[in-house]
C-alpha cells in the first residue's frame, strides 16, 4: 500500500508540473504573438501643417497620398449640419428622429434607441466628443433622407471645397474600402469649417459632454494639454491607423495640421506636437490668405462612381501656362466627363480664372450668386472692407499724434508704421493702401498711412489743419480691463484668451491708451470683432474666471 501510494503521488506531482509547464508557454507565445503583431502593426503614414494665415504648406509627408478618415469624415458629416444652421433650416434644438438603422451602428456611440428623439446641439457634442456613430446616422437622416444619399452629398461638398481626391461612402467613417480622402483634402476642410461657420466651430472644444446621465470626455487629448489647440477631430479604423486634425491658435500665429496612420493615439499625439512646435515660428502672423471658397456647381455636382485604388505618384503637366499635378492614370473618382481645365487634380499655381485673392482691386463680381452643391441655400458673401484714399496734395500726419492702438500679440518694433506692401501692376500707388484707381491715373507721390494696427480698417479723421488715422474697430467691443502699463494690458489679453477656451479664437486683441483725471496714463486690454451674443456669452464666461468684463456696442 505504501508503494502504490509513493507511486500515485509522484504521478500526480509530474502530470501537475508537465501542465504547468505547458501553461507557461501557452503564455509565452500568447504574449509575443501579440507582441510581434502589435510590433508590426504600421499603417500607411501621412501628414501636413498648413499656415491658416497664407495658406502655405510649413511641413507635409504623402499630403496626397490616399487614406481612410475613420471618424474624421464626421468632421464633414458636422459641416453639412452647420450649413443646415446657418441657413435657418434646422435649429440647435431640433429634435430629431432616431431610426433603427442608426441604432444598429457599430460602437463607439450614445445608445440610442429607434423611435427616440436626440436634439441637434446633443448630437453635435456627441459626435465631437464620443465621436458617436448612431448620431451621425441621425444627422445623415435627417438631411439627406438616407445615409447613402447624404454621403453623396458630402462628396459633391468635398468637390466644391477643392476636396478633390476624396470620396465618402458614409457618415461616420465605419470601415468602408471605398471611402478615401488625404491628409491635403483634411487639411482643407480643416480651415473650411472655421471660416465659414466660426459660431458652430467652437463646439469642437467641448472637453466634457453630459448627456442622460452620462458624462462623456473628448478624445482629443491636445485640448487642454497644448496651448492654442482649440480642436478639431480624432479617428481610428485598423485600416486607417490613429488619425486626428488640429488647429491651434497661438497669438497671431492660425496652424492646421493633419496626421493619419499613427501606430497609437500616444505616437498620434506626440507627432502632432511636434509638428506644430517645430512648424510654429514659420507661421505668418496677418491673413493675407483668401477664405476657401466653394466651386460652382457646374463643377462640383458631378456623380461619384466606384473609389479607385490609390493612382501612381501625379506628374506636373503645363496647361496654359499654369502647372498643375496631374495623374498619371484617368481621374478615378468622378465618372461625369470634366473640362480639359478640370483634368488636373490640385493646381500649384493658378489656373485660368483664379479665385480672387487678398490684394485685389476691391470690388466684388455682381454675377448671380450659385446654389451651394448638397444644399439649396446659396453662399454667403464675405463682407469686405476696402478703403478709399484719394490723391491729395497732402501728407497724412505721424500715428505717433494720435493715441497709439497696439495689437496685443505682436512684438513691439522700433517703428509703429506699417510695412508697405508692393501693389500688382495697374492697381493703386504700388505701395501703402490697397489702392482703387489704376496707377496711370496718379502723378502724386505715394501716400503713406500710418498705422500700429494694420489688420484694422483705418479711417482719416481732420484734425486742426492734418490729417490723423485711426484703426476702425468693427462689431461689439469686450473691455478685460485698464492696466498701468501696455505689458500688463497685453498679458491681460492673454490670459483673457486662454480662459475663453475658444471662444475668442477670431476676435480682434487690441490695447488703447487713456488719460483719466489727474493725467494719469491706463491701457485698456479690448478684444472688438463680436456680436453682441458673443460679447455677452465671453464675459460670462471671463467672469466666472474672475477676470472683470464688460461689452460696449462700437
Amino acid at each position: 500500500r505504501v508503494c502504490v501510494f509513493g507511486l500515485a503521488t509522484i504521478s500526480a506531482a509530474v502530470v501537475i508540473t508537465t501542465d504547468s509547464a505547458d501553461a507557461r508557454r501557452r503564455h509565452h507565445r500568447h504574449h509575443a504573438r501579440h507582441h510581434v503583431e502589435r510590433d508590426s502593426y504600421n499603417p500607411a503614414f501621412a501628414s501636413i501643417i498648413v499656415d491658416g494665415n497664407t495658406g502655405a504648406v510649413l511641413s507635409a509627408t504623402n499630403p496626397d497620398g490616399l487614406r481612410h478618415p475613420a471618424s474624421l469624415t464626421k468632421i464633414m458629416t458636422l459641416y453639412l449640419l452647420f450649413e443646415r444652421l446657418d441657413a435657418g433650416k434646422m435649429s440647435l434644438d431640433t429634435e430629431m428622429e432616431v431610426s433603427e438603422h442608426a441604432s444598429e451602428q457599430a460602437p463607439t456611440k450614445l445608445g440610442l434607441r429607434p423611435g427616440q428623439t436626440i436634439k441637434v446641439e446633443d448630437a453635435i457634442k456627441g459626435l465631437v466628443t464620443r465621436s458617436a456613430n448612431d448620431a451621425a446616422v441621425v444627422i445623415a437622416e435627417a438631411i439627406g433622407g438616407s445615409e447613402d444619399d447624404f454621403a453623396k452629398m458630402m462628396t459633391r461638398k468635398a468637390r466644391a471645397l477643392g476636396m478633390s481626391r476624396t470620396v465618402f461612402r458614409n457618415a461616420s467613417g465605419l470601415p468602408n474600402d471605398e471611402q478615401v480622402t488625404t491628409a491635403r483634402d483634411l487639411s482643407i476642410l480643416g480651415r473650411a469649417i472655421q471660416d465659414r461657420f466660426p459660431r458652430y466651430y467652437r463646439y469642437f472644444s467641448t472637453t466634457v459632454f453630459n448627456f442622460r446621465g452620462q458624462s462623456i470626455r473628448n478624445h482629443n487629448h491636445l485640448l487642454g494639454s497644448v496651448e492654442g489647440v482649440d480642436g478639431i477631430k480624432t479617428g481610428y479604423t485598423r485600416a486607417s491607423g490613429f488619425n486626428l486634425v488640429t488647429s491651434m491658435h497661438r497669438g497671431n500665429r492660425f496652424l492646421i495640421g493633419v496626421v493619419m496612420g499613427g501606430r497609437s493615439y500616444s505616437s498620434r499625439d506626440a507627432i502632432m506636437r511636434n509638428l506644430l512646435a517645430e512648424n510654429l515660428e514659420k507661421g505668418g502672423t496677418r491673413r493675407v490668405v483668401a477664405a476657401i471658397s466653394e466651386r460652382n456647381p457646374a463643377q462640383a455636382d458631378t456623380e461619384v462612381a466606384d473609389a479607385a485604388p490609390e493612382a501612381p505618384a501625379p506628374q506636373p503637366v503645363q496647361v496654359q501656362g499654369a502647372v498643375h499635378v496631374a495623374s498619371a492614370a484617368p481621374e478615378p473618382i468622378v465618372a461625369a466627363p470634366r473640362p480639359a481645365a478640370q483634368v488636373a487634380t490640385r493646381s500649384i499655381a493658378p489656373a485660368a480664372k483664379p479665385e480672387p485673392g487678398p490684394f485685389n482691386s476691391g470690388t466684388i463680381e455682381t454675377t448671380p450668386l450659385a446654389t451651394v452643391p448638397g444644399s439649396s441655400e446659396p453662399m454667403k458673401p464675405v463682407r469686405v472692407k476696402t478703403v478709399m484714399v484719394k490723391s491729395a496734395p497732402i501728407k497724412l500726419a505721424s500715428a505717433v499724434a494720435a493715441p497709439p492702438v497696439t495689437n496685443s500679440i505682436a512684438r513691439p518694433e522700433p517703428d509703429t508704421r506699417a510695412e508697405m506692401i508692393q501693389q500688382p501692376a495697374g492697381h493703386g500707388t504700388g505701395t501703402g493702401l490697397l489702392g482703387v484707381m489704376p496707377a496711370s491715373s496718379l502723378n502724386q507721390k505715394p501716400v503713406q498711412v500710418a498705422s500700429a494696427e494694420p489688420s484694422a480698417p483705418v479711417a482719416t479723421v481732420q484734425q486742426n489743419g492734418a490729417i490723423r488715422a485711426t484703426a476702425v474697430r468693427t462689431g461689439w467691443i469686450i473691455q478685460v480691463g485698464a492696466l498701468e502699463s501696455e505689458g500688463e494690458a497685453k498679458q491681460r489679453l492673454e490670459a483673457a484668451r486662454d480662459h475663453a477656451s475658444g471662444m475668442l479664437s477670431k476676435a480682434d486683441p487690441f490695447t488703447e491708451t487713456v488719460t483719466s483725471k489727474g493725467d494719469r496714463k491706463l491701457y485698456r486690454a479690448r478684444f472688438a470683432g463680436l456680436d453682441r451674443e458673443e460679447a455677452e456669452a465671453v464675459c460670462k464666461k471671463l467672469k466666472r474666471s474672475d477676470i472683470s468684463c464688460f461689452t460696449i456696442k462700437n
